[in-house]
């Protein structure tokens, strides 16, 4: 990913909170030399340096993938920043966003166990604390079969980098000036734009 100064990610965990809080990644692998990508929720294990996931079986990407480098894309918010909203006329359009890009290899999960922890760790994250929804309260015997339909796979991350570009290469008072205007647009991802924006112009 190409990183001018201005927007790298120097330290780790702005690109770990980045993965957990956007984790709908794009993973993207070889297949016959060409690319090939499936979009899916992406588990991060920070400690082990590992990322959990699982395909469906009947999606073949899996089946060639073990072992290979592959790159996951984790997307965070963006969006269109328009040259009337600058002092000047002497202007073109850009797009601020944030996103992680992780490369690593990628080792299918066999072990039933790992599977099921992983898919746990899963639902815990994206049921809300009040759901009556318990992975382990499901039938056993329910819940082998349908994990005869997945494939569990986990990447050992080689790299994280990442890049939040916020119009830090513009002068202060233009950067007040496109969070004047994201601030007035309430829907889509203008308004956390803004935000981050405000809280970078605080450093």
């Amino acid at each position: 990913m190409y990183i001018p100064s201005h927007f790298h990610i120097e330290e780790i965990k702005v690109a770990y909170d980045i993965i957990k809080e956007h984790s709908f990644a794009t993973l993207i692998s070889q297949q016959d030399e060409v690319p090939v990508a499936t979009h899916l929720p992406l588990i991060l294990d920070k400690e082990n340096q590992y990322l959990y996931g699982h395909f469906a079986r009947p999606n073949p990407q899996w089946k060639d993938i073990s072992n290979q480098v592959v790159l996951a894309i984790f997307h965070g918010p963006h969006c269109y920043i328009s040259p009337s909203w600058y002092e000047t006329n002497k202007a073109v359009p850009t797009w601020n966003y944030v996103t992680v890009h992780v490369y690593g290899e990628v080792e299918l999960i066999d072990d039933g166990k790992e599977l099921v922890d992983s898919l746990h760790e899963m639902v815990l994250k994206y049921e809300s604390p009040d759901s009556s929804y318990r992975l382990q309260d499901v039938d056993a015997d329910f819940i082998a079969g349908m994990n005869k339909g997945i494939q569990g796979f986990k990447i050992r991350i080689n790299k994280i980098e990442g890049k939040v570009k916020l119009s830090q290469n513009h002068s202060i008072q233009r950067q007040e000036l496109v969070i004047k205007q994201l601030e007035r647009i309430q829907n889509g991802d203008e308004p956390k734009i803004a935000s981050l924006m405000r809280a970078n112009l605080k450093k």
